[in-house]
């Protein structure tokens, strides 16, 4: 069922937090491990690195927590024997623009589908300053249950076209 759009609530990044354990529970539920640490080094999203199939996360450095379910989504998405060599920024170095932009798509339907499943706000995850500002467009489609990119996420046999958002397989085996 499409989510509403919220009248005037503002989901800030600190009310986010509150969503990180669940978030996390989720995750460790489909098999996509997640420790808490200290970052000490630049990452590509703060307070999150993907390191050997799961994800660190550093909840001082975590400017945007829904961004914990956009990376798991980047790991989903991958095929189960790559999946625990996934480490860092999984989209540089990738030469194929198509490809990647094909990825990226199916990494922010999983993680729209996931947050539906935890009840986390879209929003939360598809927060104004990520998304190369399109965020409120791809709300927008959401709410309209216009899923760009879908026919991959079947094809990759994790959902139907009927059942999305609702999953049949969280990871890409």
């Amino acid at each position: 069922m499409p989510f509403k759009l919220p009248s005037s609530r503002h989901h800030s990044p600190l009310a986010a937090l509150a969503h990180l354990p669940a978030m996390r529970q989720f995750l460790a539920e489909i098999g996509i491990p997640t420790q808490e640490v200290e970052l000490t080094t630049d990452t590509f999203l703060p307070g999150i690195l993907i390191e050997n199939g799961g994800l660190l996360i550093d909840p001082a450095k975590l400017l945007y927590p829904g961004d914990i379910l956009h990376e798991a989504g980047h790991l989903a998405v991958t095929p189960a024997a790559e999946r625990i060599q996934l480490a860092g920024n999984v989209m540089a170095g990738k030469p194929d623009q198509h490809g990647t932009d094909g990825e990226e798509i199916v990494a922010m339907l999983w993680s729209y589908a996931a947050a539906q499943a935890i009840g986390v706000p879209p929003e939360v995850v598809f927060h104004p300053a990520g998304y190369r500002n399109s965020s409120k467009w791809m709300l927008n489609n959401f709410s309209q249950g216009i899923y760009l990119g879908l026919p991959l996420l079947v094809w990759m046999e994790m959902t139907t076209t009927e059942g999305f958002p609702q999953m049949t397989r969280w990871l890409r085996e």
